[in-house]
């Protein structure tokens, strides 16, 4: 029972860490950019989560509204950060990014106070016992089918839609697509909508799972989301899945078999290391 258990939170672990990584890599993918300032909105995600959920009595409306909020701040910060740097070296965007992010911490810090802040009444506290031993919480059931709700939708869009297919040729050569017709700006700002609203989901269901949201929460987060990225290979979607879900499932073995000596981040880092270390190219090319 203990090795089902620890594969299911390893599961739910990596679902919330391919929330995160999705956005990173559908930007990395379009524009050549890492896009550190990704993990400011997952912050953000967690706080819209927690004072919706107590002003309004709804956890449903709080998750729409931070997947709402947080993807047009997504779009924004694409118009505000991203889109006049284009044409300089991607370290310049890189470092305008970071500093964003730690920008951020500090107004989340100022505006919301340096503690956090927790839900006032804990939704989705019940428990159901999806195998004999092994209960499982509401939230967590939540986040398990959010995730796969979310990443099962994109990648229908990408193969069924015309703004999917048109998405992954801006991918493969952006100055073709423009001239077959494709508005390349509408792909960038929708993919950044949708990869911060997904990272505004991730937010609110880790704010869900520890009551507790703070300044520095998007930090970790992010760091292993761009380990994830460079894993699964840069660009690709599948290799990032793959290398979230792994992430997951070896923190979570991690914690009891080799958790006397090292913590949950460091596990997670070491793995990521070993792995690169064996495959520096990444698990999967881009695509």
């Amino acid at each position: 029972m203990l090795f089902i258990d620890l594969c299911i939170q390893g599961l739910i672990q990596g679902a919330i860490y391919a929330l995160i990584a999705l956005g990173l890599t559908l930007v990395y993918g379009l524009l050549r950019i890492l896009h550190v300032a990704h993990a400011a909105l997952f912050t953000l995600g967690g706080y819209i989560g927690v004072v919706v959920t107590n002003g309004s009595g709804s956890f449903l409306l709080a998750l729409v509204t931070a997947m709402l909020i947080v993807g047009i701040v997504g779009m924004a910060s694409y118009r505000v950060i991203y889109k006049p740097l284009l044409n300089r070296m991607p370290l310049i965007a890189l470092i305008a990014s970071i500093g964003v992010f730690i920008a951020s911490e500090e107004l989340f810090r100022i505006f919301f106070g340096a503690y956090g802040l927790s839900y006032d009444t804990p939704p989705l506290k019940g428990q159901i016992e999806i195998l004999p031993g092994i209960p499982l919480s509401h939230a967590r059931i939540l986040v398990v089918v959010l995730a796969v709700g979310l990443l099962s939708g994109i990648g229908w869009m990408a193969v069924h839609t015309r703004m999917g297919v048109a998405t992954r040729a801006t991918v493969v050569d952006p100055e073709m697509a423009s001239s077959s017709g494709v508005n390349v700006e509408t792909i960038r700002y929708t993919t950044f909508f949708i990869g911060s609203a997904f990272a505004g989901a991730a937010g609110v269901m880790v704010s869900l799972l520890n009551n507790l949201v703070e300044p520095t929460m998007g930090a970790v987060p992010s760091y292993k989301a761009l380990a994830i990225i460079v894993l699964g290979g840069l660009g690709s979607v599948r290799g990032a899945l793959i290398a979230s879900l792994a992430l997951g499932i070896i923190e979570s073995f991690g914690t009891i078999y080799a958790g006397n000596f090292l913590d949950r981040d460091s596990i997670a880092f070491a793995f990521l290391i070993m792995i690169l270390m064996i495959r520096p190219q990444g698990l999967l090319v881009r695509g």
